[in-house]
């Protein structure tokens, strides 16, 4: 029965997408090269319907969001084969940090809004893990980000999800070692443009360092326009900063080398 409710979410939107729910696809958002950034984000799925984005930080590691892998329900990863036929994978283990509080983070509020879930076997796909650091200080206003995720670009249509996307937004705000709030510079929060939605929560999000691109933070949240409900208008950024030591200390703990 559980099978069946997870290839339910799978297959409803068609090859292997997965429907809206209520998780936070780059609305607008471009389809990175397989092998940049976009090769490490994989599908989470829930047994209550949600779906997210995550990273693999390790051949059986995935960072995502900690409001995505709640108690009380059952996760799995979602692999493709060469034919693009989704295949389910087990989560052996899931490890929220410990200062995580769910109605802070939708009040759009700074928590520790991280995860990890280790697979209980290594994905068949080779991947080459993009390093984990912090973002540079001090963070300013303007400066650029990198989001990347797997949700839909027209929220509450499952079948435009599945794909990964990514965008270039810019720090808006008071942007710090809790949260960073992110716009798109042309429409800059006001009108919709792009940004994080339904199926991105806990997706990467990358700056880059001296030519390379580092992961610095997860995506918690986003609002549409002048922060209204939906999205297009800001995607709240959960940093790595404060969280970099647990989240290596976890998964070399599961015997991950990182």
């Amino acid at each position: 029965m559980i099978t069946r409710i997870f290839r339910n979410i799978v297959l409803t939107a068609g090859l292997g997408l997965a429907p809206a729910t209520t998780a936070h696809a780059i609305v607008g958002g471009g389809v990175p090269s397989a092998d940049g950034i976009g090769r490490n984000v994989v599908t989470i799925v829930g047994s209550r319907g949600n779906f997210c984005s995550g990273t693999m930080i390790a051949p059986s590691i995935v960072l995502t969001a900690a409001h995505c892998v709640q108690s009380g329900a059952t996760y799995k990863i979602v692999e493709y084969d060469a034919q693009r036929t989704p295949q389910l994978r087990d989560i052996a283990q899931i490890a929220a940090h410990p200062q995580f509080n769910l109605q802070t983070m939708l009040a759009h509020r700074a928590t520790a809004d991280v995860a990890l879930l280790r697979l209980a076997s290594p994905l068949a796909a080779a991947r080459q893990p993009p390093p984990i650091g912090t973002p540079r200080v001090p963070i300013t206003v303007g400066g650029r980000f990198t989001v990347a995720g797997i949700g839909v670009t027209l929220r509450g249509d499952g079948k435009s999800g599945g794909v990964v996307r990514a965008a270039s937004l810019a720090a808006t705000g008071k942007p710090g070692n809790l949260q960073i709030r992110l716009v798109d510079p042309l429409a800059d929060g006001k009108r919709e443009g792009l940004g994080a939605c339904t199926g991105d929560s806990g997706g990467p999000v990358f700056e880059d360092q001296q030519g390379r691109a580092i992961l610095i933070g997860v995506m918690s949240w986003s609002t549409g326009p002048n922060g209204t409900a939906g999205c297009g208008g800001m995607t709240g950024v959960t940093p790595l900063s404060l969280y970099r030591d647990w989240i290596l200390q976890t998964a070399r703990g599961w015997g991950a080398a990182l």
